[in-house]
């Protein structure tokens, strides 16, 4: 067997068939529950309007629901692996005794089909976190009872920048294995023992690629790669040493100012992880122990009971939104905290344009670098006078 293989339309069909009889969750971009988010369109070019927000992740039981092709969800894959709302553990006394009942941390099995490779990226950096200094039980069950198979992607508009951060639109990174989109189906191949195991267990559905879908398949990766490339062109580390250095610097000012702390941008980014844990009382001496989403964003995220808050105004918070993301992450982990999917500045009502903050944080980054330059070359030249 080679180690691409063709997965038709038809077989596709059969492939989730038998998964959904199996009991095996299949998860994958389907058209949204409701209506795409307003005022989007006009913020997106002409060729994508309407698109974002027209589809989301979700379970499907047919693989006709799945749509296979352009568009972004309007959520990332986060919320099936960091739930908005999870329970953690229910508590009731008896007495001066407190019975704690834990929630399981081992998940049935579940498929991902045509995950985007941006979000598919962002488990696998989220995971540096997850298991930073204390493993995440729940995070670490659901990641370890999902397969997961991304969608090369054809770039959908002038927001996606994720060969900035280290993701390309072909990317494996974080998923088990990659479809290629050619004539009549797509083509598979595994990136990860899991990813194999899946293919040889459903080996009947996939067939050995035509003759000319290597070529088409690589046609269409490259002509993906060479339109996102011109979106938003930074050097992370350059980046990341620049805001690592200016903590007080007025460009912070210029940001937080037109930012109303709705904390949008942190819903639907792929790696925000930030939450909240929270007792509720669900009758007399009984309840639940719960972990939500939360945001930096939100002006009561970083208040102390004192009433002192370290980032008492927008501009602070927002500053610690970039921080975090471009410097503090990656100095810890290696990775950063962004996969170039573009969705916060798709829907931030307020224009907030992430990739236009980065290029002008480089292009400040470039211009102290030359700055330094030149006083380095006098330094030179005074010393050669001396001499």
């Amino acid at each position: 067997m080679s180690e691409t293989r063709f997965l038709s339309r038809e077989a596709l069909k059969a492939l989730v068939a038998e998964l959904v009889a199996s009991h095996t969750a299949v998860v994958g971009p389907a058209a949204a529950g409701g209506p795409a988010i307003p005022g989007l369109e006009d913020r997106q070019p002409p060729t994508h309007k309407g698109i974002f927000g027209a589809l989301e992740y979700r379970e499907v039981h047919d693989a006709d629901e799945l749509r296979l092709g352009p568009g972004m969800p309007r959520l990332s894959l986060k919320q099936f692996f960091l739930p908005q709302s999870e329970d953690l553990f229910s508590w009731k006394q008896r007495g001066a005794d407190v019975e704690i009942t834990e929630t399981p941390t081992r998940f049935n099995a579940r498929v991902i089909l045509g995950a985007k490779p941006c979000d598919a990226a962002a488990l696998e950096i989220v995971d540096e976190v997850m298991n930073w200094e204390y493993a995440d039980e729940p995070w670490n069950g659901r990641r370890a009872a999902s397969t997961i198979f991304s969608l090369a992607c054809g770039v959908e508009d002038l927001h996606c920048f994720c060969p900035s951060v280290g993701v390309t639109p072909d990317s494996t990174k974080g998923a088990d294995g990659l479809f290629t989109p050619v004539d009549g189906g797509w083509l598979v191949e595994a990136s990860t023992d899991k990813g194999r195991a899946f293919l040889e267990a459903h080996a009947a559905h996939f067939a050995e690629p035509p003759s000319d879908a290597g070529e088409e398949g690589a046609a269409f990766r490259a002509g993906a790669l060479e339109n996102v490339s011109e979106n938003v062109k930074i050097d992370a580390v350059r980046v990341r040493d620049w805001v690592d250095g200016h903590f007080e610097d007025p460009f912070w000012a210029t940001l937080g100012i037109r930012c109303n702390g709705c904390g949008a941008c942190t819903m639907v980014c792929p790696t925000c992880h930030c939450f909240d844990i929270v007792d509720e009382e669900e009758g007399v001496g009984r309840g639940t122990r719960r972990r939500c989403w939360d945001t930096c964003q939100a002006s009561k995220f970083t208040a102390h009971a004192s009433g002192h808050n370290p980032r008492g105004d927008q501009i602070a918070r927002y500053r610690q939104r970039i921080t975090h993301k471009f410097a503090i992450y990656p100095i810890k982990f290696g990775e950063v905290l962004c996969t170039g999917c573009g969705r916060c500045v798709r829907t931030c009502q307020m224009g907030q344009n992430i990739g236009e903050i980065l290029v002008a944080i480089d292009a400040y980054a470039q211009e102290r670098a030359g700055d330094a330059a030149a006083a380095d070359a006098v330094a030179v030249g005074d010393e050669k006078g001396e001499a």
